[in-house]
């Protein structure tokens, strides 16, 4: 991306934990509504589940590229729990040294994006294989999560679970990062937010997706993207889930 004035982006809410591998300048994170790592620039980091949103900025240029990991990925590829990196924005090389150290200047290095993407791909594809998995009962619980679009209840969880209360709560946090009712409820709202476009009215979009009515939808956006749906509606703010085109299954 180039621009001759100072580009300003915000964020919203999401569950995806970001890689940003740098090739080029940094970008500055200016805002952050929960968490730590505001009012930094960084050239590569990781942002973990963000349950509120978050704004950046830069001027000039930015050429990098970006990997969204689900809590499986994280573990396999960062060798960490995703619960670690929540609510917080940090340098890829405190995490991942063997992503953040001289990787982006030996992508850099490469003749084109082509070349880029093929080395990137040998080396995840190699971590892949070679990291820890992460628990997977309790993967099987996120999973679940997302395949309700967040409106799995609590209770179900743990019935299905064959866990206490406490235990689902404190496996979910290591897991996820936040609690499984803040994990839902920042589900829903990606999956409402994917739906915004092709939905007919905010009714209905609230109703498909278990608010309790339009005003209930609207403040679950304010909180979660800074604004509201009928202003998100007439921007180009978008998710990360957005931009894959899915939810994260694996």
């Amino acid at each position: 991306e180039r621009s001759a004035a100072v580009v300003e982006r915000r964020q919203p809410a999401g569950s995806l934990t970001l890689v940003r591998l740098s090739l080029g300048d940094r970008v500055t994170v200016t805002d952050l509504a929960v968490g730590e790592g505001a009012g930094r620039s960084y050239e590569s980091f990781v942002a973990g589940f963000m349950p509120g949103y978050s704004g950046a900025q830069y001027f000039g240029g930015q050429d990098c590229i970006q990997l969204y990991l689900t809590p499986r990925g994280v573990r396999r590829l960062l060798g960490v729990p995703s619960g670690e990196l929540a609510q917080r924005v940090v340098e890829l090389s405190d995490v991942a040294p063997w992503l953040g150290g001289s990787l982006p200047d030996q992508l850099a290095s490469e003749p084109d994006w082509s070349a880029r993407f093929a080395r990137l791909d040998a080396l995840l594809w190699r971590l892949a294989a070679d990291g820890q998995d992460a628990d997977l009962a309790t993967d099987e619980l996120w999973r679940r999560i997302w395949a309700t679009a967040g409106r799995v209840s609590v209770a179900d969880l743990v019935e299905e679970s064959g866990w206490s209360h406490r235990k689902l709560i404190a496996r979910i946090r290591v897991h996820v990062g936040v609690s499984p009712k803040a994990a839902a409820a920042v589900v829903r709202f990606e999956h409402a937010m994917h739906a915004l476009g092709r939905a007919h009215s905010l009714a209905d979009l609230a109703t498909r997706h278990g608010y309790a009515d339009q005003s209930h939808l609207t403040r679950d956006f304010n909180r979660y993207a800074g604004a509201s749906p009928t202003t998100i509606r007439r921007g180009t703010v978008a998710t990360a889930w957005t931009a894959l085109g899915r939810g994260p299954a694996g």
